[in-house]
């Protein structure tokens, strides 16, 4: 693969640490390197929403954060305030996690004011990615996912959390971009660590990628972790 290929990549990589025990010397060193080799975002949870921002600012690198993360379950309320509350510390992006329940229960409805919330509480201030945790969900369950979350004003259809079972495969952003059409974002997170996967994805539909492996992959070589 060549070095241009792997520039190319880094634009659209979410730089991601999400791991409980992140401390700030480490979260201050993803945002050196995301300034470093161009990320589009780093990713990461809430309480250090505010130190990335401060690291990066002015440096065009984005800042993406999660709301019901991992698993989705939380209240609608809950999640707005989550995504609330991390925009006024300086997120741009905000990764909720789809209701996996309610989906699997038949509740559409339900499904849709979730994603609504958080749209409503991210509007005209940061785009919003919804997580579907595509190992848990059949191919039926992915399409009315992304058919929802279309439906409710989301920005993007991201695969998975990196926490639960399974993670991003070309036949599901293949599927979630037939689903959502030309123009919706798709995310493929969860197992992307070396660059052959991140253009894979890419060619499948994916315009954006989430990794703890990115400088691995922007130096088009392989990496361990999300």
């Amino acid at each position: 693969m060549s070095s241009t290929n792997a520039a190319n990549v880094a634009g659209v990589i979410d730089h991601t640490m999400l791991k409980a025990d992140a401390t700030k010397a480490e979260i201050m060193q993803l945002c050196a390197e995301a300034k470093t080799y161009h990320f589009a975002t780093v990713c990461v949870n809430a309480g250090w929403v505010a130190l990335a921002a401060a690291s990066l600012a002015g440096s065009g690198v984005g800042i993406t954060t999660v709301a019901g993360f991992p698993l989705g379950a939380t209240t609608s309320k809950a999640k707005a305030a989550e995504a609330e509350d991390a925009i006024t510390c300086g997120a741009t992006e905000v990764d909720m996690v789809l209701n996996i329940g309610l989906l699997k229960s038949g509740d559409e409805a339900g499904v849709k004011r979730d994603v609504e919330a958080v749209v409503a509480a991210c509007k005209g201030k940061a785009t919003v990615k919804v997580i579907l945790e595509t190992g848990l969900l059949t191919d039926a369950e992915k399409v009315r996912a992304c058919e929802i979350c279309k439906e409710a004003g989301a920005d993007f259809v991201k695969t998975s959390t990196g926490f639960g079972k399974g993670g991003a495969t070309e036949e599901d952003i293949a599927l979630m971009r037939r689903t959502v059409g030309p123009d919706m974002g798709v995310k493929a997170s969860g197992g992307v660590r070396d660059l052959e996967t991140a253009l894979k994805m890419l060619a499948a539909g994916a315009t954006r990628i989430g990794a703890s492996a990115s400088v691995a992959i922007a130096n088009g070589g392989k990496g361990e972790g999300y």
